[in-house]
């Protein structure tokens, strides 16, 4: 690399495409879902940059057609993880001490190629593999994480351009070093944008990672490598090792050399790993770095100044896109009485006109949900309010599974705001209701904070500006993300950093230089030009 201080491309977010009839990506994307349904691919684990095949097989199948196999991977086991720790380590030498603009290249280049040829390739994959529709698979696997890949660079250049001040004579400077050791990436099924953003971010800022995706997404994370590979991505920058057992994970968190964690999953599970590195404390060269994205409960409250359409419209998008499984859907709502009774018919009648099936016919809003087991909890919660006094399913409440994983878009209205529904996450197309006296509205507030554990998304609307401000002053502790007349889905890197504390994470905002941060361990340099040669200071002097 020359000598230069360079400046990286201005990112600007990734226009999302319409997929409407007739258009060129409607095209190419229905072309990419039949050649996923004319294969069945074999995906091995990938360590050192070398392909490994276990023997160990598992099946991915489409949510929407679970008796289709669309590809077969080779499972990680323990000495797998092993072999991949090892790789992380040996390449972190040479990664490291690479040029920042360098790395930062390589996830330029990654965003090029997925903004291009490999578009539709990824957006397929996503749609067949987890069952999003062309829409939800267009914002997450395409521009999300094009926007992760362009915004990181440059939020990586702010981040290293930022210099302490020196004084005469002494040149003080700071440097952002990789965390000492690996960073164990652990990734979600329901963003494929996620799953290529939590290894990479990290390595862009120097470390080298163990992946591990979720089974249920490995067809779309396949793509994600080959397309790092294809972006001229080292060899054992980043380790994939889909399936591993859940109980060998101890086998990365018990090693000394674990430097971070970077997760979004289920809250369970980053407990079980936080509890983990704290009984293993003593063991490890340095502190390692927790940053987790884990469950959310999410709310929208209305105050009787609400406009009953918006509202209305908030509640089936921020409830039911992608079938709710989104961990900032929402999935709690309280509404004044009054507002209840100018909505309610066009809430219900919305509900049960949105259609369900597979996501390949592109008239459909929604696909099903992931696996036979979120199926089954979701049809349980279903018959659960069906069976509890005060509660009412006022649309939707009907599951299917023969073909698919099918569960309708369905709307509950509860009398007790403090039932099951209103507190735990189901991740799955069901929103709980609550309709509050209209004079009750401060009193609301206190029970949307509350009510539930976690302090991911939220959404208010009012029209009174007094509420807002009320709203936005109570609520202040109850959501990372927190939205004013708007739904509470649908982050944008580089304008709405992601992240929510409490139950719901360590709040280290995806989509913002606070996250790459969390990464790195900072070196200050103090150098001083012209180095003093006596020990004594002038009070020293006799008078």
């Amino acid at each position: 690399m020359h000598d230069a201080i360079v400046s990286v491309p201005e990112p600007i977010n990734e226009t999302v495409r319409g997929y409407a009839p007739g258009s060129p990506e409607r095209a190419a994307v229905k072309a990419a879902l039949k050649q996923i349904e004319g294969e069945v691919i074999e995906i091995p684990c990938v360590v050192g940059g070398a392909r490994i095949h276990t023997g160990v097989i598992k099946d991915v199948v489409m949510p929407h057609r679970h008796q289709h196999v669309i590809a077969r991977y080779h499972a990680a086991t323990p000495e797998v993880a092993e072999q991949a720790i090892r790789a992380a380590l040996v390449a972190r030498k040479e990664w490291s001490a690479m040029r920042w603009e360098a790395r930062a290249a390589v996830l330029l280049r990654a965003a090029e190629l997925l903004a291009g040829t490999w578009r539709a390739r990824l957006n397929a994959s996503t749609m067949h593999g987890q069952s999003k529709t062309a829409h939800q698979a267009e914002i997450d696997s395409a521009c999300e994480l094009i926007d992760f890949w362009r915004f990181n660079v440059a939020f990586a250049q702010q981040l290293y351009t930022q210099q302490p001040k020196s004084s005469p004579g002494v040149w003080n400077m700071t440097e952002l070093r990789p965390l000492e050791g690996f960073i164990f990436a652990l990734t979600p099924f329901n963003f494929t944008a996620i799953a290529g953003n939590l290894p990479t971010a990290p390595a862009l800022m120097g470390n080298t990672v163990v992946w591990k995706p979720a089974e249920t997404q490995v067809l779309a994370a396949w793509d994600i490598v080959r397309i790092l590979e294809e972006a001229g991505m080292p060899a054992g920058v980043i380790n994939f090792i889909p399936g591993l057992p859940h109980g060998s994970t101890n086998l990365l968190l018990d090693h000394p050399a674990l430097a971070g964690i970077h997760f979004t999953g289920s809250t369970d599970v980053f407990r079980m790993m936080w509890r983990r590195v704290a009984e293993n404390i003593d063991k490890y060269a340095t502190y390692p770095r927790l940053v987790g994205e884990t469950g959310g409960k999410d709310f929208i409250l209305a105050h009787p100044s609400a406009d009953p359409a918006a509202l209305a419209t908030a509640i089936v998008r921020g409830g039911f896109e992608y079938q709710g499984q989104k961990c900032s859907a929402a999935s709690r709502v309280y509404v004044p009485r009054s507002v209840w009774g100018a909505m309610k018919d066009q809430l219900v009648d919305t509900t049960q006109s949105l259609k369900m099936g597979d996501v390949s016919d592109f008239t459909n809003f929604m696909g099903a949900v992931i696996k036979q087991t979120a199926f089954d909890k979701h049809s349980a919660a279903i018959a659960e309010a069906r069976e509890t006094r005060g509660m009412e399913i006022i649309a939707g409440g009907e599951t299917k599974g023969d073909t698919g994983w099918f569960v309708r878009p369905t709307l509950i209205t509860t009398e007790d705001p403090m039932v099951r529904h209103m507190r735990e996450e189901f991740f799955g197309p069901i929103v709980t209701l609550h309709v509050y006296p209209d004079e009750a509205w401060t009193e609301t507030l206190a029970l949307v904070d509350r009510t539930s554990p976690y302090a991911l998304t939220g959404a208010i609307f009012a029209r009174d500006r007094a509420a807002i401000v009320e709203a936005t002053t109570a609520l202040r502790d109850a959501a990372g993300n927190f939205y004013i007349n708007d739904k509470p889905t649908g982050a944008v890197v580089g304008q709405q950093p992601f992240g929510g504390a409490r139950a719901s994470g360590t709040d280290d905002k995806a989509g913002s230089a606070m996250n790459l941060l969390r990464f790195t361990a900072a070196r200050t340099i103090k150098e001083t030009f012209l180095s003093p040669t006596d020990y004594r200071y002038a009070f020293l002097d006799a008078p």
